[in-house]
């Protein structure tokens, strides 16, 4: 049945409503280029951070300027993160650097299991991007050999991918997973199939797409969670936050990047169920995107947050420029409320779900984005707000802090690699000049990665 719309939400008692999601004054050229420099800057100071306290580890503990290591063996997640934005940024010493540590210490032969998805877009993406920017054959190596130990995940009854596999035995656990984990390996597994002229890798994560897809309910939405071996859902809350986000994303990028047309039926028979149940008018002129039930597209909580600010970019990508904007303000209400953004909002409330702040870059991707299309200097004037209000709550002398809540603005000892690999990365472009980067000659993945189109077919 149809998504019946809401009454209009009203504010709770003693609420104060934040300031008008209106734009700062718009910057100029020179303006923008000097932020550019200031954000090359706060890039070189988390990265020699990084290198003083943590190198050789997967991340640094800005706190405590000690090293933090995702799984019993590093595998450089910061480096091998960083290294296209350092190369992107000219950066050469600091890009020199990252080359060296992944060159001669990466490795992946270890007896240990890793979740696939976290490990695909991060380092499979980044070994991808590095050698697609420098030509270094040994990170396409490496690339090649991690790719090979992570295909046993996709032997599952369904071709839907096990959320773990071990590196070294190939042996797979994990067998609830979330669209975002089935459908978000084929812009990654797909370059490595062109770049090395290996059809299985392309093959199994298409598979995996389509698998997803095609179990979506007769109204076009898909749920939270999913049983991989039976291919029944676990979970069928609808959203566009994590552990669903980048399976929209992929449905466009692969028809992007590959040229392939399945991908571009699955994003057009997509994206209308999407706007249709998903986005919500809860507030008198915002847009907010919350959940619904898969099946009966009936609305569930009224939730967005820091994940679910990928998708004015994607919208933008797609062509839908006024959604996209009109998202990307409720975006801005929702950083303006406490001077940076949540985890997570209740939009009829107005009030934090989840408090914490992870560093993330969705939110500024989005306003490069709409940047991108527009050329509207304001979206650069948004964007300056984030940064300096980014700087100055997360910024320590070792690198930059997540923050615990938003509430209280208190620090957390966690500095993640996708700090380096995208939230600066999309600072840096919204502020260069459109020459900084081929725009429309890449294609990010959900990292940030940027892949290009160096084969033929």
């Amino acid at each position: 049945m149809l998504a019946m719309a809401p009454a209009l939400a009203q504010a709770p008692a003693g609420y104060i409503a934040p300031p008008a999601p209106v734009y700062a004054q718009p910057m100029d050229d020179a303006e923008a280029a000097r932020l550019a420099v200031r954000v090359r800057e706060e890039t070189r100071h988390a990265w020699q951070g990084y290198m003083q306290y943590a190198k050789g580890h997967d991340a640094l503990k800005p706190l405590s300027k000690k090293p933090h290591d995702w799984y019993p063996h590093s595998l450089l997640m910061t480096p091998v993160d960083a290294l296209d934005t350092l190369l992107l940024m000219g950066l050469d010493k600091e890009a020199a650097e990252a080359r060296e540590l992944i060159a001669t210490q990466l490795s992946f032969d270890h007896d240990m299991p890793v979740q696939n998805f976290e490990v695909v877009i991060r380092l499979l993406g980044g070994l991808l991007s590095g050698y697609q920017l420098t030509g270094d054959e040994r990170l396409l190596a490496l690339a090649d050999d991690l790719g090979k130990r992570l295909l046993p995940v996709f032997e599952s009854p369904t071709g839907l991918p096990y959320t773990h596999v071990n590196l070294r035995t190939g042996a797979v656990k994990g067998k609830v997973s979330n669209p975002a984990e089935t459908g978000t390996l084929l812009l990654e597994f797909g370059t490595l199939s062109k770049l090395t002229g290996k059809p299985i890798y392309y093959d199994k994560a298409k598979r995996a797409l389509v698998a997803t897809f095609e179990r979506r309910s007769k109204i076009g939405l898909v749920g939270s969670a999913i049983d991989v071996e039976t291919g029944e859902w676990t979970n069928r809350n609808s959203h566009v936050g994590g552990g669903i986000d980048s399976y929209y994303e992929y449905l466009l990028k692969c028809w992007n990047l590959f040229g392939d047309q399945d991908c571009k039926r699955m994003w057009e028979q997509s994206v209308d169920p999407m706007n249709r149940y998903l986005a919500d008018e809860a507030r008198e002129g915002e847009l907010w995107y919350g959940h619904a039930d898969m099946d009966s597209g009936v609305r569930g909580a009224s939730q967005y947050g820091a994940l679910d600010a990928f998708l004015p970019a994607v919208l933008a990508l797609g062509g839908d420029l006024d959604r996209a904007a009109r998202l990307q303000r409720s975006g801005q209400t929702m950083w303006r409320m406490h001077g940076i953004e949540p985890e997570a909002l209740d939009y009829r409330k107005m009030e934090v779900i989840s408090g914490g702040y992870q560093l993330r870059p969705e939110i500024i991707e989005s306003a490069y984005y709409l940047h991108h299309y527009t050329r509207d200097p304001r979206w650069r004037a948004m964007g300056r707000e984030f940064f300096d209000d980014f700087v100055r709550g997360c910024r320590t002398d070792a690198g930059f802090a997540a923050i615990k809540d938003v509430r209280t603005m208190e620090q957390r000892d966690s500095m993640e690699s996708f700090l380096l690999a995208e939230t600066f990365k999309y600072y840096w472009l919204l502020f260069s000049p459109p020459s900084a980067l081929d725009f429309d000659g890449v294609v990010f993945n959900t990292e940030a990665h940027p892949l290009r189109k160096t084969w033929k077919e």
